[in-house]
C-alpha cells in the first residue's frame, strides 16, 4: 500500500486484538458484565490471546488435537527462588483423553436454538500460549471428538458448548456479506474506497435484515421456480434481499 495512504501494516492477530480491545473499552461501563470472546483455533496464539487476558477477557475456542498441554503444575512444599513454576511437566494428549472411557459426562445445552444432550469430558491443563491454566473440553461428536478451551478456568462444559455453538450466527453473517453482496470484490484501487465498499455492504446487510425482521415467511420467500428446495426451510438473507427487491 503506497505510504501517501498513512496505512500501518498489520497482521490479522493484531487487527483482531484492536477490534476486541475497541469493543471491550466500547462496553467498559458495564462493570458487572464478563466479556467472552469467541474465536476460532487460528487465534489461539500469543499476539492476539496476551493483550486479552491482560485485559480480564474470558476466550473461548477451538484446540488442535496435538495441542501442547500440559499438566498443573504441583503445589511447591518449600519456598525457593525465582517465580513458581507456571506449567506442569506431564504432556497431556488429547487424542488419548478422547479415547479413554472414564471421566464422561451427559451434559444438557442449547446448541444451534435446540436442547441436546451432548457427552462431554473436562479437565484442566497448562498451555505456553495462554501462560496460565485453562479449561479443557471435550465434546464427542459423530464425526469424532472436538476440543475446546476456555480461559476461565470456573467455566463449565455447557457454557463453552453454548458459548462455541453461538459463533455459526455471526459465520452466516460473513458468508452472507461475501456471498450474497459480493464484498471484497470491488474493482477498487484505493485502500480507502476499498473500506468504504465493505462499509456499504454492511449497511444494505443491515438495512435488508431489519426491513425484514418483523415479517413472516410466507412474506418473504416465493419458491414456486425452485421445487425441489424444501419450502419449509427459513428464509435466508438472499430470499430477504429478493422480497425488499420486489416490494420496491
Amino acid at each position: 500500500i503506497p505510504a501517501k495512504h498513512g496505512w500501518t501494516f498489520q497482521t490479522k492477530l493484531q487487527q483482531a486484538a484492536d477490534l476486541v480491545l475497541m469493543a471491550a473499552e466500547t462496553l467498559q461501563f458495564l462493570a458487572k458484565k464478563a466479556l467472552w470472546v469467541v474465536a476460532d483455533g487460528a487465534y489461539a496464539k500469543r499476539p492476539f490471546v496476551r493483550p486479552l487476558l491482560d485485559l480480564g477477557v474470558t476466550l473461548v475456542g477451538r484446540l488442535r488435537k496435538d495441542s501442547a498441554l500440559y499438566d498443573l503444575p504441583p503445589p511447591e512444599k518449600t519456598k525457593r527462588r525465582g517465580r513458581p513454576r507456571l506449567y506442569g511437566k506431564q504432556r497431556i494428549s488429547l487424542a488419548k483423553r478422547a479415547a479413554h472411557r472414564r471421566g464422561w459426562s451427559d451434559v444438557s445445552c442449547t446448541v444451534y436454538g435446540q436442547q441436546v444432550t451432548k457427552r462431554v469430558k473436562t479437565f484442566l491443563a497448562t498451555h505456553r500460549t495462554f501462560g496460565r491454566a485453562i479449561r479443557v473440553a471435550i465434546v464427542k461428536e459423530r464425526t469424532g471428538p472436538q476440543f475446546f478451551y476456555c480461559t476461565d478456568v470456573n467455566a463449565d462444559a455447557r457454557q463453552i458448548i453454548e458459548a462455541f455453538a453461538d459463533r455459526a450466527a455471526i459465520e452466516q453473517v460473513f458468508h452472507d456479506v461475501k456471498e450474497v453482496w459480493g464484498s471484497g470484490q470491488q474493482q477498487v484501487r484505493n485502500v480507502w474506497a476499498n473500506i468504504a465498499c465493505w462499509h456499504l455492504n454492511l449497511w444494505v446487510h443491515t438495512l435488508v435484515e431489519l426491513w425484514a425482521w418483523n415479517k413472516s415467511a410466507q412474506e418473504l420467500t416465493r419458491r414456486d421456480d425452485s421445487p425441489w428446495d424444501d419450502a419449509r426451510r427459513r428464509p435466508s438473507h438472499a430470499d430477504r434481499r429478493k422480497a425488499l427487491q420486489a416490494a420496491c
